[in-house]
């Protein structure tokens, strides 16, 4: 991985280790460090997204037509 990838091409990317492992015809060795890859991959994914939530607001319409923005909570 030269470059940073963004959200979309780690997940293209993590789909393609998943595929590759589901194959099943790669050696241990190839097989953990793809296995290594994927884990990094899905960490980085996983922090992109939380990242995003906490910048998501949220408009409120107060039934008159009234916008306000509240913070992004998943307890929601």
């Amino acid at each position: 991985m030269s470059k940073e990838l963004n959200f979309e091409e780690s997940i293209k990317q993590l789909e393609e280790i998943a595929l590759e492992l589901e194959k099943n015809d790669l050696d241990l060795d190839k097989a953990v460090k793809k296995f290594e890859e994927g884990m990094k991959l899905s960490k980085k994914c996983n922090d992109m997204l939380e990242n995003a939530e906490k910048k998501i607001t949220i408009l409120i319409n107060d039934g008159n037509d009234n916008f306000s923005e509240e913070n992004f909570s998943v307890d929601q």
